[in-house]
Protein backbone atom coordinates (compact mmCIF):
# COMPACT_ATOMS: atom_id res chain seq x y z
CA UNK A 1 0.00 0.00 0.00
CA UNK A 2 2.63 2.12 0.85
CA UNK A 3 4.32 1.34 -2.63
CA UNK A 4 1.14 2.28 -4.49
CA UNK A 5 0.45 5.75 -2.41
CA UNK A 6 4.11 6.63 -3.05
CA UNK A 7 3.56 5.71 -6.83
CA UNK A 8 0.39 7.74 -6.98
CA UNK A 9 2.00 10.87 -5.39
CA UNK A 10 4.70 10.47 -7.96
CA UNK A 11 1.86 10.25 -10.57
CA UNK A 12 0.26 13.52 -9.24
CA UNK A 13 3.84 15.78 -8.87
CA UNK A 14 4.51 14.90 -12.21
CA UNK A 15 0.74 16.23 -13.34
CA UNK A 16 1.36 18.83 -11.56
CA UNK A 17 4.62 19.85 -12.85
CA UNK A 18 3.54 19.11 -16.74
CA UNK A 19 0.57 21.74 -15.93
CA UNK A 20 2.93 24.26 -14.56
CA UNK A 21 5.37 24.51 -17.63
CA UNK A 22 2.51 24.07 -20.01
CA UNK A 23 0.99 27.04 -18.20
CA UNK A 24 4.43 29.25 -18.44
CA UNK A 25 4.51 28.16 -22.36
CA UNK A 26 1.62 28.90 -23.54
CA UNK A 27 -0.07 32.19 -24.96
CA UNK A 28 -2.39 33.89 -22.27
CA UNK A 29 -6.21 32.08 -22.96
CA UNK A 30 -8.42 34.20 -25.32
CA UNK A 31 -12.11 35.20 -24.53
CA UNK A 32 -13.59 32.88 -27.82
CA UNK A 33 -13.73 29.85 -25.34
CA UNK A 34 -16.46 30.03 -22.53
CA UNK A 35 -17.33 27.73 -19.58
CA UNK A 36 -20.58 27.35 -17.90
CA UNK A 37 -20.38 28.35 -14.16
CA UNK A 38 -22.73 25.75 -13.50
CA UNK A 39 -21.17 22.45 -14.49
CA UNK A 40 -17.60 23.91 -13.15
CA UNK A 41 -18.98 24.51 -10.01
CA UNK A 42 -20.93 20.67 -10.23
CA UNK A 43 -18.04 19.17 -11.37
CA UNK A 44 -15.78 20.44 -8.25
CA UNK A 45 -18.77 19.67 -6.44
CA UNK A 46 -19.25 16.16 -7.16
CA UNK A 47 -14.77 15.81 -7.07
CA UNK A 48 -15.12 17.25 -3.26
CA UNK A 49 -17.57 14.70 -2.15
CA UNK A 50 -15.55 11.83 -3.71
CA UNK A 51 -12.71 12.41 -1.84
CA UNK A 52 -14.03 13.65 1.42
CA UNK A 53 -15.93 9.97 1.37
CA UNK A 54 -12.41 8.59 0.37
CA UNK A 55 -10.33 10.51 3.22
CA UNK A 56 -13.43 9.80 5.72
CA UNK A 57 -12.48 5.95 6.03
CA UNK A 58 -15.47 5.25 8.51
CA UNK A 59 -14.98 8.52 10.03
CA UNK A 60 -18.13 11.76 9.39
CA UNK A 61 -17.81 13.13 6.10
CA UNK A 62 -17.17 16.88 5.89
CA UNK A 63 -20.38 18.90 5.40
CA UNK A 64 -20.14 20.88 1.80
CA UNK A 65 -22.22 23.27 0.69
CA UNK A 66 -22.22 24.86 -2.40
CA UNK A 67 -23.85 28.20 -2.07
CA UNK A 68 -24.60 30.68 -5.68
CA UNK A 69 -27.05 33.02 -6.34
CA UNK A 70 -29.51 31.63 -9.07
CA UNK A 71 -28.75 34.71 -11.55
CA UNK A 72 -24.81 34.51 -11.06
CA UNK A 73 -25.06 30.35 -11.54
CA UNK A 74 -25.81 31.19 -15.37
CA UNK A 75 -22.84 33.33 -15.65
CA UNK A 76 -20.34 31.91 -18.13
CA UNK A 77 -16.67 32.13 -17.65
CA UNK A 78 -14.01 32.95 -20.33
CA UNK A 79 -11.00 31.46 -20.72
CA UNK A 80 -9.44 28.56 -20.95
CA UNK A 81 -11.69 25.63 -19.31
CA UNK A 82 -9.23 22.73 -18.00
CA UNK A 83 -7.15 25.62 -16.09
CA UNK A 84 -10.13 27.17 -14.62
CA UNK A 85 -11.45 23.68 -14.25
CA UNK A 86 -7.80 23.20 -12.15
CA UNK A 87 -8.12 26.33 -10.23
CA UNK A 88 -10.95 25.96 -8.21
CA UNK A 89 -10.54 22.07 -8.34
CA UNK A 90 -7.09 22.57 -6.36
CA UNK A 91 -9.00 24.81 -3.95
CA UNK A 92 -11.63 22.65 -3.08
CA UNK A 93 -9.44 19.40 -2.93
CA UNK A 94 -7.04 21.30 -0.54
CA UNK A 95 -10.20 22.51 1.85
CA UNK A 96 -11.39 18.85 1.96
CA UNK A 97 -8.08 17.37 2.57
CA UNK A 98 -6.74 20.19 5.00
CA UNK A 99 -10.34 20.01 6.89
CA UNK A 100 -10.53 17.52 9.86
CA UNK A 101 -13.05 14.50 9.03
CA UNK A 102 -17.08 16.25 9.93
CA UNK A 103 -15.77 19.86 8.93
CA UNK A 104 -17.26 22.15 6.93
CA UNK A 105 -16.46 23.78 3.45
CA UNK A 106 -18.18 26.21 1.88
CA UNK A 107 -17.96 27.24 -2.13
CA UNK A 108 -20.09 30.47 -2.45
CA UNK A 109 -20.40 33.24 -5.77
CA UNK A 110 -20.55 36.65 -5.51
CA UNK A 111 -19.89 40.05 -7.35
CA UNK A 112 -17.91 42.31 -5.99
CA UNK A 113 -18.85 46.35 -5.58
CA UNK A 114 -16.00 46.59 -9.03
CA UNK A 115 -17.63 43.97 -10.96
CA UNK A 116 -15.72 40.99 -10.46
CA UNK A 117 -17.13 37.56 -10.40
CA UNK A 118 -15.75 35.99 -6.99
CA UNK A 119 -15.47 32.21 -6.28
CA UNK A 120 -14.89 32.01 -2.90
CA UNK A 121 -13.57 28.42 -0.83
CA UNK A 122 -14.21 28.91 3.17
CA UNK A 123 -12.72 25.98 5.28
CA UNK A 124 -12.68 25.23 9.29
CA UNK A 125 -9.47 23.37 9.07
CA UNK A 126 -6.63 24.27 11.51
CA UNK A 127 -6.21 27.57 9.48
CA UNK A 128 -2.45 29.16 8.60
CA UNK A 129 -0.29 31.42 10.58
CA UNK A 130 -0.07 34.56 9.16
CA UNK A 131 4.30 34.42 8.41
CA UNK A 132 3.17 31.44 5.89
CA UNK A 133 0.71 33.51 3.96
CA UNK A 134 3.15 35.02 1.37
CA UNK A 135 4.37 32.00 0.79
CA UNK A 136 1.50 29.83 -0.03
CA UNK A 137 1.82 30.18 -3.82
CA UNK A 138 5.36 29.30 -3.79
CA UNK A 139 6.60 25.48 -5.45
CA UNK A 140 7.14 23.43 -2.96
CA UNK A 141 6.50 24.95 -0.40
CA UNK A 142 5.15 23.85 3.09
CA UNK A 143 3.44 24.70 6.11
CA UNK A 144 3.40 21.10 7.32
CA UNK A 145 5.70 18.69 6.10
CA UNK A 146 4.17 15.55 7.87
CA UNK A 147 0.58 16.79 7.48
CA UNK A 148 1.01 17.59 3.68
CA UNK A 149 2.77 14.05 3.35
CA UNK A 150 -0.37 12.31 4.78
CA UNK A 151 -2.84 14.75 2.61
CA UNK A 152 -1.38 13.70 -0.47
CA UNK A 153 -0.74 17.22 -1.83
CA UNK A 154 1.79 17.92 -3.93
CA UNK A 155 3.35 21.40 -2.86
CA UNK A 156 2.16 22.87 -6.38
CA UNK A 157 -1.53 23.20 -6.48
CA UNK A 158 -1.59 26.83 -5.06
CA UNK A 159 1.59 27.62 -7.72
CA UNK A 160 -0.56 26.45 -10.23
CA UNK A 161 -4.23 28.21 -9.11
CA UNK A 162 -1.88 31.59 -9.14
CA UNK A 163 -0.70 31.12 -12.62
CA UNK A 164 -4.20 30.48 -14.19
CA UNK A 165 -5.45 33.73 -12.29
CA UNK A 166 -2.73 35.23 -12.96
CA UNK A 167 -2.72 34.33 -17.31
CA UNK A 168 -6.79 35.04 -17.05
CA UNK A 169 -6.02 38.85 -15.42
CA UNK A 170 -7.34 37.98 -12.29
CA UNK A 171 -6.35 37.52 -8.75
CA UNK A 172 -6.17 34.74 -5.65
CA UNK A 173 -6.34 36.24 -2.44
CA UNK A 174 -6.11 33.82 0.89
CA UNK A 175 -6.92 35.05 4.46
CA UNK A 176 -6.86 32.51 7.52
CA UNK A 177 -7.04 32.33 11.09
CA UNK A 178 -5.04 29.40 13.03
CA UNK A 179 -7.64 27.73 15.17
CA UNK A 180 -10.47 28.90 12.40
CA UNK A 181 -10.41 27.91 8.82
CA UNK A 182 -9.08 29.47 5.90
CA UNK A 183 -10.57 31.30 3.09
CA UNK A 184 -9.50 30.76 -0.75
CA UNK A 185 -10.73 34.11 -3.26
CA UNK A 186 -10.69 33.68 -7.21
CA UNK A 187 -11.60 37.18 -8.36
CA UNK A 188 -12.16 37.55 -12.19
CA UNK A 189 -12.14 40.86 -14.03
CA UNK A 190 -15.25 42.35 -15.52
CA UNK A 191 -13.67 40.91 -19.14
CA UNK A 192 -13.63 37.50 -18.13
CA UNK A 193 -16.93 36.77 -17.26
CA UNK A 194 -20.45 37.52 -18.71
CA UNK A 195 -23.62 36.84 -17.38
CA UNK A 196 -26.47 34.93 -19.41
CA UNK A 197 -29.29 38.00 -18.85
Amino acid sequence: SDVCSSDLRMQGLVEDLLTLSRLEGSPVPNFAHSLPLASLLTACESEARGLSETIANGAPPHVIEFQTDPLLAQAMLLGESRELQSALSNLVSNAVRYTPAGGRIQVSVDKSADGCLVLEVRDTGAGIAAEHLPRLTERFYRVDRSRSRESGGTGLGLAIVKHVMQRHGGTLSIASEVGQGSCFKLSFPVNRWKSNH
